[in-house]
C-alpha cells in the first residue's frame, strides 16, 4: 500500500491565494479567446477587418460594421487583453514568489508564446490566409499556429499548477521521472490537436450537405488532400489513447505526493466526451456550435493532461521532516 510522503511546507515561500486564483483565471480567459478564434474561422469572419492590422478596416472605431467585422474585431480586442493579462501574470509571479520558483520560468514562456501568437495572427491577416482562402500556405500555417496555441496553453497551465503546489516548486527540490516518455506522449497529443485543426479547416472550406456526400469526398481520388486528411484526425486520436492509458496507469500507481485518482477520472470523462463529440461532429456535418464545444473539450483535456504529466514527471525530492 502506497503512503503519502510528508514534506515540510514553508508557508512564507508560498504565493498568495489571490495570485493562484489569478493564474487559473488567466488560463480560463485564454481558452475563451481561443474559442472565439474558432468562431472567427468557422464563420469565415477572418477577413472582417480586411488586410489591416492592428487597425480594423483602417480605423479604430467601426461605424455600421458588418457581422463578420464585429466577430473579427472582438477577437482582436480580446486577444490584446490576453497579452496584457499574461504580462500581468508574469510581473505578479516574479513579485509574489521566491527565487528559483518554477512558476517564474513558465510565466516567461507564457508571455513568449503569447507574443508569438500575436505575430502569427497578424501574419495570418496580412498574408490573406483567412475566410475562404484556399492558399497552399494556409494548412501548414494553421498547423504552426495551433501548435503555438497549445504550447501557450501548456505554459499557462504549468504556471498556475506550479503556483498551486505546496512542495516541489523550486528547481533545487524536484527531480524528473521518465521525461522522455512524457515528452513523447505530450507530442502525440499535440499532433492530435493539429490534425483536428486541419480537419476543421477542411469542413470550413469544403462544406457538405449530407453525411453520404462527406464520406464520398473523404475517399474520392479527386478530392483535395485537405478533405481526405479529415480521417487522419480520428486515427491519430485513437493511437494517442495508448499514451493516455500509460499515463493513467502511472497515475494510479504513484500517489506519494498527490492523489491523482480524481484528476485521472476527470481525464477519462473528458476523453470519453471528446469521442462522443467527435462522432456527433461527423454526423451533424460539423456545425459551428459543435466545433466550438469540441474545441472547448479538447482544450480542457489538454490542460488536465499537462497537469497530470507535470505531477508524474516533475516530482518533489523527498526531504527529512
Amino acid at each position: 500500500m502506497t503512503t503519502t510522503t510528508s514534506i515540510p511546507v514553508d508557508a512564507q515561500h508560498l504565493p498568495s491565494p489571490a495570485l493562484r486564483r489569478f493564474a487559473w483565471a488567466v488560463l480560463a480567459y485564454f481558452i475563451a479567446v481561443i474559442l472565439w478564434g474558432t468562431l472567427v474561422r468557422a464563420t469565415g469572419s477572418g477577413a472582417g477587418c480586411g488586410d489591416h492590422w492592428p487597425l480594423c478596416n483602417g480605423t479604430v472605431l467601426q461605424h455600421s460594421p458588418r457581422v463578420d467585422t464585429m466577430i473579427e474585431f472582438t477577437h482582436r480586442i480580446t486577444s490584446g487583453i490576453s497579452f496584457f493579462s499574461a504580462v500581468g501574470l508574469l510581473i505578479w509571479t516574479f513579485a509574489g514568489t521566491v527565487r528559483g520558483h518554477l512558476a517564474r520560468r513558465m510565466a516567461v514562456a507564457s508571455v513568449a508564446f503569447t507574443l508569438v501568437e500575436a505575430i502569427l495572427g497578424a501574419l495570418l491577416v496580412k498574408l490573406g490566409l483567412t475566410a475562404q482562402s484556399q492558399s497552399p500556405l494556409r494548412a501548414p500555417y494553421l498547423a504552426l499556429h495551433l501548435t503555438n496555441t497549445l504550447l501557450m496553453l501548456a505554459a499557462l497551465t504549468l504556471t498556475a499548477h506550479m503556483l498551486s503546489r505546496r512542495h516541489g516548486y523550486l528547481r533545487s527540490t524536484v527531480r524528473l521521472v521518465a521525461p522522455v516518455g512524457a515528452a513523447l506522449g505530450i507530442f502525440i497529443v499535440l499532433v492530435v490537436g493539429v490534425t483536428g485543426s486541419l480537419a476543421a479547416l477542411g469542413d470550413t472550406l469544403f462544406p457538405v450537405t449530407s453525411l453520404s456526400s462527406a464520406l464520398a469526398q473523404d475517399f474520392s481520388a479527386t478530392s483535395g488532400w485537405l478533405v481526405r486528411w479529415r480521417w487522419t484526425h480520428p486515427t491519430v486520436a485513437f493511437l494517442a489513447s495508448i499514451f493516455l492509458i500509460w499515463l493513467l496507469v502511472r497515475a494510479a500507481r504513484r500517489t506519494a505526493y498527490w492523489d491523482n485518482r480524481v484528476l485521472s477520472a476527470v481525464i477519462l470523462l473528458l476523453l470519453a466526451t471528446q469521442y462522443v463529440l467527435g462522432v456527433l461532429d461527423v454526423v451533424l456535418l460539423a456545425p459551428v456550435w459543435m466545433q466550438v464545444v469540441h474545441l472547448l473539450g479538447a482544450d480542457t483535456l489538454w490542460a488536465a493532461l499537462v497537469v497530470l504529466t507535470a505531477r508524474l514527471t516533475v516530482q518533489p525530492i523527498e526531504q527529512a521532516p
